[in-house]
């Protein structure tokens, strides 16, 4: 199997006021292809910053973070934003979905910038919203949508570049339970196509519908176990 992430000894401080504070001190983690990882730790102790510097939203101060064998490095935001194109697809809590723009149009965005062509761009859209079950409801603008189905419609637009790597901060933050199991439903379903996913969250039976669990506290791994998957599907009527 392919390491599709490896960071070795990552620090990141930032300023704050006269202080500096030490978010992520010295961090070695790594995700192999078809990974499934849940990101947990309290408030403060550093996962989204992990998930903006693996995201390439935001720069390491030392330490080295190579993406499918490349090192990441120096990147201008040009190139920044090339590489998250290519090689990486986002899931956020607030879905971040553009409200005036039908789920098709939400979906086809990371593709429009790829340079696809039009004819392209709705037909992949059209085939990942069928994959997350929202073929009926591709002209539905985001208001017109639940919770759960504006998580789907994120879902696919992150899948639609066709990432080697899904990130996905708090995904199901703002879903009920019985929603939140779905959307696991159909991120486990990716994850068992081959796709790498790492998922930050707080809430324990998430983490479990991994296949991996990393713990972090004061911006060290405390823990990193593998642990036996929960499907989702059991959950899901």
């Amino acid at each position: 199997m392919a390491t599709m992430i490896e960071i070795k000894d990552l620090h990141k401080s930032y300023q704050m006021g006269k202080n500096s504070l030490h978010v992520l001190k010295g961090i070695d983690f790594s995700a192999e292809e078809g990974e499934l990882v849940a990101i947990m730790g309290s408030s403060g102790s550093g996962k989204s910053t992990l998930l903006n510097i693996l995201g390439l939203l935001d720069v390491a101060d030392s330490g080295e973070y190579l993406l499918d064998g490349k090192l990441i490095k120096n990147l201008n935001e040009t190139k920044a934003a090339k590489y998250r194109n290519k090689f990486l697809g986002f899931i956020f809590q607030s879905f971040n979905l553009i409200n005036y723009k039908s789920a098709l149009e939400n979906v086809t965005l990371p593709l429009y910038y790829q340079g696809v062509n039009r004819k392209e761009r709705q037909r992949k859209a059209m085939k990942y919203l069928e994959m997350v079950g929202l073929k009926e409801w591709s002209h539905h603008l985001p208001n017109e949508l639940s919770g759960g189905q504006k998580q789907r419609v994120a879902i696919a637009r992150a899948m639609v570049g066709e990432p080697k790597v899904i990130l996905a901060d708090e995904l199901t933050g703002a879903l009920d339970s019985t929603t939140s199991y779905e959307v696991m439903d159909v991120i486990q379903k990716i994850n068992d196509q081959g796709n790498t996913i790492l998922v930050v969250t707080h809430e324990n039976d998430i983490a479990h519908m991994c296949k991996r669990i990393i713990y972090l506290k004061d911006g060290v791994i405390e823990e990193d176990k593998k642990i036996k998957q929960v499907r989702a599907s059991e959950y899901v009527q």
